[in-house]
Protein backbone atom coordinates (compact mmCIF):
# COMPACT_ATOMS: atom_id res chain seq x y z
CA UNK A 1 0.00 0.00 0.00
CA UNK A 2 0.42 3.69 -0.05
CA UNK A 3 2.93 5.02 2.12
CA UNK A 4 1.77 7.82 4.51
CA UNK A 5 4.00 11.20 4.47
CA UNK A 6 3.98 12.81 8.04
CA UNK A 7 4.56 15.98 6.33
CA UNK A 8 1.49 16.01 3.26
CA UNK A 9 -0.56 13.57 4.70
CA UNK A 10 -4.25 14.43 6.30
CA UNK A 11 -3.40 11.47 8.35
CA UNK A 12 -1.21 13.56 9.98
CA UNK A 13 -3.50 16.25 11.15
CA UNK A 14 -4.68 14.03 14.19
CA UNK A 15 -6.82 15.01 17.12
CA UNK A 16 -5.20 15.08 20.26
CA UNK A 17 -4.79 17.26 23.22
CA UNK A 18 -2.30 17.79 26.20
CA UNK A 19 -4.47 20.89 28.42
CA UNK A 20 -5.67 20.71 31.64
CA UNK A 21 -8.80 19.49 30.49
CA UNK A 22 -9.75 18.71 26.61
CA UNK A 23 -13.04 17.79 24.96
CA UNK A 24 -14.47 17.04 21.22
CA UNK A 25 -16.40 15.14 18.88
CA UNK A 26 -16.30 13.18 15.73
CA UNK A 27 -18.19 10.97 13.55
CA UNK A 28 -17.57 8.56 10.72
CA UNK A 29 -18.31 9.68 6.75
CA UNK A 30 -20.35 6.71 6.25
CA UNK A 31 -22.83 7.79 9.48
CA UNK A 32 -22.31 4.50 10.87
CA UNK A 33 -20.30 5.87 14.42
CA UNK A 34 -19.63 9.02 16.51
CA UNK A 35 -17.01 9.44 19.19
CA UNK A 36 -16.10 11.98 21.86
CA UNK A 37 -13.11 12.32 24.16
CA UNK A 38 -12.78 14.10 27.21
CA UNK A 39 -9.10 14.37 29.21
CA UNK A 40 -8.51 15.94 32.50
CA UNK A 41 -5.30 16.45 34.20
CA UNK A 42 -5.02 14.59 37.68
CA UNK A 43 -3.83 16.21 40.62
CA UNK A 44 -0.34 14.79 40.25
CA UNK A 45 2.76 17.77 40.18
CA UNK A 46 3.57 17.42 36.27
CA UNK A 47 2.28 18.34 33.30
CA UNK A 48 -0.16 16.23 31.66
CA UNK A 49 0.77 13.18 30.50
CA UNK A 50 -2.06 11.75 28.68
CA UNK A 51 -2.55 11.91 24.86
CA UNK A 52 -4.78 10.59 22.48
CA UNK A 53 -6.01 9.93 18.86
CA UNK A 54 -9.53 10.11 17.80
CA UNK A 55 -10.37 9.87 14.19
CA UNK A 56 -11.71 8.48 10.84
CA UNK A 57 -10.24 8.58 7.72
CA UNK A 58 -10.76 6.91 3.86
CA UNK A 59 -7.64 4.59 3.16
CA UNK A 60 -7.79 3.04 -0.50
CA UNK A 61 -11.49 3.02 -0.61
CA UNK A 62 -11.88 1.63 2.98
CA UNK A 63 -12.82 4.06 5.98
CA UNK A 64 -10.75 3.50 9.08
CA UNK A 65 -11.44 4.92 12.55
CA UNK A 66 -8.48 5.12 14.80
CA UNK A 67 -8.62 5.41 18.51
CA UNK A 68 -6.33 5.33 20.75
CA UNK A 69 -4.97 6.52 24.59
CA UNK A 70 -1.58 7.00 25.32
CA UNK A 71 -0.57 7.27 29.23
CA UNK A 72 2.71 8.26 29.30
CA UNK A 73 5.11 8.24 32.82
CA UNK A 74 8.25 10.42 33.31
CA UNK A 75 7.53 13.11 31.07
CA UNK A 76 5.02 13.42 27.90
CA UNK A 77 7.77 12.75 24.79
CA UNK A 78 6.79 9.12 24.43
CA UNK A 79 3.33 9.65 24.25
CA UNK A 80 3.45 12.81 21.99
CA UNK A 81 5.84 10.27 19.90
CA UNK A 82 3.56 7.76 19.61
CA UNK A 83 0.55 10.37 19.02
CA UNK A 84 2.23 11.28 16.16
CA UNK A 85 3.54 7.63 14.89
CA UNK A 86 2.02 4.76 15.87
CA UNK A 87 -0.71 4.38 13.70
CA UNK A 88 1.29 5.83 10.71
CA UNK A 89 3.68 3.07 11.41
CA UNK A 90 0.54 0.30 11.38
CA UNK A 91 -1.15 1.80 8.04
CA UNK A 92 2.74 1.65 6.58
CA UNK A 93 3.13 -2.03 7.42
CA UNK A 94 2.58 -3.62 3.63
CA UNK A 95 0.65 -6.68 4.67
CA UNK A 96 -1.76 -4.28 6.87
CA UNK A 97 -5.03 -5.12 4.54
CA UNK A 98 -4.21 -9.30 4.68
CA UNK A 99 -2.96 -9.22 8.22
CA UNK A 100 -3.87 -6.36 10.44
CA UNK A 101 -3.10 -8.78 13.90
CA UNK A 102 0.41 -9.20 12.43
CA UNK A 103 1.03 -5.81 10.90
CA UNK A 104 -0.09 -4.36 14.52
CA UNK A 105 2.56 -6.58 16.32
CA UNK A 106 5.18 -5.44 13.99
CA UNK A 107 4.40 -1.65 14.11
CA UNK A 108 4.52 -1.95 17.35
CA UNK A 109 7.85 -3.41 18.02
CA UNK A 110 9.43 -0.67 15.21
CA UNK A 111 7.85 1.89 17.09
CA UNK A 112 9.44 0.92 20.16
CA UNK A 113 12.85 0.10 18.57
CA UNK A 114 12.33 3.78 16.76
CA UNK A 115 11.99 5.40 20.89
CA UNK A 116 14.96 3.80 22.14
CA UNK A 117 16.96 4.82 19.77
CA UNK A 118 15.76 8.35 20.10
CA UNK A 119 16.49 8.10 24.02
CA UNK A 120 18.87 11.16 24.07
CA UNK A 121 15.56 13.16 23.10
CA UNK A 122 12.93 11.48 24.64
CA UNK A 123 14.30 10.78 28.06
CA UNK A 124 14.02 7.99 29.73
CA UNK A 125 10.54 7.85 30.66
CA UNK A 126 7.78 5.70 28.74
CA UNK A 127 4.07 5.06 27.85
CA UNK A 128 1.20 2.59 27.98
CA UNK A 129 -0.48 2.45 25.31
CA UNK A 130 -4.30 1.17 23.99
CA UNK A 131 -5.05 1.26 20.19
CA UNK A 132 -8.41 0.21 18.19
CA UNK A 133 -8.78 0.33 14.77
CA UNK A 134 -12.49 0.01 12.70
CA UNK A 135 -11.92 -1.34 9.26
CA UNK A 136 -15.46 -0.15 7.36
CA UNK A 137 -17.22 -0.32 10.18
CA UNK A 138 -17.25 -4.21 10.77
CA UNK A 139 -14.37 -5.20 12.02
CA UNK A 140 -12.26 -4.09 15.01
CA UNK A 141 -8.78 -4.67 15.95
CA UNK A 142 -7.87 -3.31 19.66
CA UNK A 143 -3.91 -3.87 20.67
CA UNK A 144 -2.89 -3.14 24.33
CA UNK A 145 0.73 -2.31 25.48
CA UNK A 146 0.26 -1.43 29.32
CA UNK A 147 -2.37 -0.88 31.99
CA UNK A 148 -4.68 1.21 29.70
CA UNK A 149 -8.36 -0.45 28.43
CA UNK A 150 -10.29 -1.21 26.16
CA UNK A 151 -13.82 -2.43 26.88
CA UNK A 152 -16.79 -2.83 24.52
CA UNK A 153 -20.63 -3.38 25.05
CA UNK A 154 -22.46 -5.59 23.65
CA UNK A 155 -26.28 -5.57 23.99
CA UNK A 156 -24.81 -3.48 27.33
CA UNK A 157 -22.99 -6.37 28.47
CA UNK A 158 -19.01 -5.03 29.20
CA UNK A 159 -16.17 -7.73 27.50
CA UNK A 160 -13.03 -6.43 28.75
CA UNK A 161 -10.89 -6.49 24.64
CA UNK A 162 -7.55 -6.05 26.17
CA UNK A 163 -5.27 -7.36 29.29
CA UNK A 164 -3.43 -5.49 31.95
CA UNK A 165 0.14 -5.70 31.71
CA UNK A 166 0.96 -5.50 35.41
CA UNK A 167 3.86 -6.51 37.32
CA UNK A 168 2.39 -9.08 39.90
CA UNK A 169 0.71 -11.08 36.36
CA UNK A 170 4.01 -10.98 34.47
CA UNK A 171 6.06 -11.50 37.17
CA UNK A 172 7.86 -15.02 35.65
CA UNK A 173 8.48 -12.95 32.36
CA UNK A 174 10.29 -9.92 34.69
CA UNK A 175 12.17 -11.93 36.79
CA UNK A 176 13.11 -14.46 33.45
CA UNK A 177 15.14 -11.01 32.21
CA UNK A 178 16.91 -10.71 35.25
CA UNK A 179 14.35 -8.31 36.90
CA UNK A 180 12.32 -7.94 40.15
CA UNK A 181 9.08 -6.66 41.50
CA UNK A 182 9.00 -4.93 44.50
CA UNK A 183 6.03 -5.02 46.93
CA UNK A 184 6.55 -2.33 49.25
CA UNK A 185 3.73 -1.62 51.77
CA UNK A 186 1.12 1.23 51.25
CA UNK A 187 2.53 0.87 47.40
CA UNK A 188 1.41 -1.04 44.04
CA UNK A 189 4.07 -4.07 42.65
CA UNK A 190 6.38 -2.14 40.69
CA UNK A 191 9.15 -3.49 37.93
CA UNK A 192 13.00 -2.73 39.81
CA UNK A 193 10.98 -0.66 42.96
CA UNK A 194 10.41 1.47 39.79
CA UNK A 195 7.38 1.41 37.15
CA UNK A 196 3.89 -0.17 37.79
CA UNK A 197 3.56 -1.89 34.59
CA UNK A 198 5.23 -4.91 33.15
CA UNK A 199 4.79 -3.55 29.35
CA UNK A 200 5.33 -0.04 27.73
CA UNK A 201 6.77 1.51 25.53
CA UNK A 202 10.54 3.55 26.29
CA UNK A 203 11.84 3.62 29.62
CA UNK A 204 15.27 2.63 28.03
CA UNK A 205 17.01 1.99 31.40
CA UNK A 206 14.06 -0.84 32.36
CA UNK A 207 13.26 -2.26 28.48
CA UNK A 208 16.09 -5.27 29.38
CA UNK A 209 13.32 -6.28 31.96
CA UNK A 210 9.83 -5.41 29.67
CA UNK A 211 8.14 -6.18 27.26
CA UNK A 212 6.42 -3.99 24.43
CA UNK A 213 4.79 -6.73 22.33
CA UNK A 214 1.14 -5.97 22.23
CA UNK A 215 -1.89 -8.60 23.25
CA UNK A 216 -4.21 -7.74 19.87
CA UNK A 217 -7.50 -9.12 20.16
CA UNK A 218 -10.26 -8.89 16.66
CA UNK A 219 -13.63 -8.78 16.80
CA UNK A 220 -16.95 -8.07 14.67
CA UNK A 221 -18.38 -5.28 14.90
CA UNK A 222 -22.16 -6.58 14.79
CA UNK A 223 -25.66 -5.41 15.38
CA UNK A 224 -25.43 -5.99 19.35
CA UNK A 225 -22.04 -3.56 19.21
CA UNK A 226 -23.25 -0.36 20.56
CA UNK A 227 -20.04 1.25 22.60
CA UNK A 228 -16.31 0.96 23.06
CA UNK A 229 -14.70 2.78 25.81
CA UNK A 230 -10.96 3.40 25.73
CA UNK A 231 -9.18 4.90 28.72
CA UNK A 232 -6.32 5.23 30.93
CA UNK A 233 -5.73 3.70 34.35
CA UNK A 234 -7.33 7.15 35.99
CA UNK A 235 -10.60 5.58 35.38
CA UNK A 236 -10.25 2.17 35.59
CA UNK A 237 -8.78 2.59 38.93
CA UNK A 238 -12.23 3.94 40.21
CA UNK A 239 -14.87 2.51 37.89
CA UNK A 240 -15.34 -1.23 36.87
CA UNK A 241 -16.13 -1.95 33.35
CA UNK A 242 -19.21 -2.52 33.88
CA UNK A 243 -20.35 0.83 35.47
CA UNK A 244 -18.56 2.68 32.51
CA UNK A 245 -20.12 0.88 29.89
CA UNK A 246 -23.97 1.98 31.82
CA UNK A 247 -22.80 5.52 32.06
CA UNK A 248 -21.53 5.28 28.62
CA UNK A 249 -24.61 3.84 26.74
CA UNK A 250 -27.01 6.04 29.02
CA UNK A 251 -25.85 9.18 27.06
CA UNK A 252 -26.29 9.08 23.47
CA UNK A 253 -23.55 11.90 22.83
CA UNK A 254 -20.50 10.27 23.33
CA UNK A 255 -18.25 13.61 23.78
CA UNK A 256 -21.13 14.21 26.66
CA UNK A 257 -20.61 10.70 28.05
CA UNK A 258 -16.57 10.90 27.74
CA UNK A 259 -16.76 14.00 30.13
CA UNK A 260 -19.40 12.31 32.39
CA UNK A 261 -16.80 9.51 32.35
CA UNK A 262 -13.99 11.22 33.81
CA UNK A 263 -16.50 13.44 36.03
CA UNK A 264 -17.71 10.41 37.79
CA UNK A 265 -13.72 9.58 38.33
CA UNK A 266 -12.67 12.75 39.80
CA UNK A 267 -15.73 12.28 42.31
CA UNK A 268 -14.18 8.93 43.09
CA UNK A 269 -11.17 10.58 44.01
CA UNK A 270 -9.10 9.13 40.82
CA UNK A 271 -5.81 11.18 41.47
CA UNK A 272 -3.78 10.59 38.06
CA UNK A 273 -4.48 11.77 34.89
CA UNK A 274 -8.49 10.55 33.09
CA UNK A 275 -8.37 9.99 29.56
CA UNK A 276 -11.43 8.40 27.98
CA UNK A 277 -12.41 8.09 24.34
CA UNK A 278 -15.88 6.93 23.77
CA UNK A 279 -17.13 5.40 20.13
CA UNK A 280 -20.70 4.26 19.63
CA UNK A 281 -21.66 2.42 16.84
CA UNK A 282 -24.61 2.17 14.77
CA UNK A 283 -25.00 6.26 15.06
Amino acid sequence: MDKFCCFNSPYCQLVGGRSSSTTGRGKSHEGYAKYGYSLVKGKANHPMEDYHVAKFMQVQGHELGLFAIYDGHLGDDVPVYLQKHLFTNILNEEEFWVDPGRSISKAYERTDQAILSRSSDLGRGGSTAVTAISINGRKLWVANVGDSRAVLSRGGKAIQMTTDHEPNTERGSIETRGGFVSNMPGDVPRVNGQLAVSRAFGDKTLKSHLRSDPDIQPTDIDENTDVLILASDGLWKVMSNQEAIDIARRIKDPMKAAKQLTTEALRKESKDDISCVVVRFRA
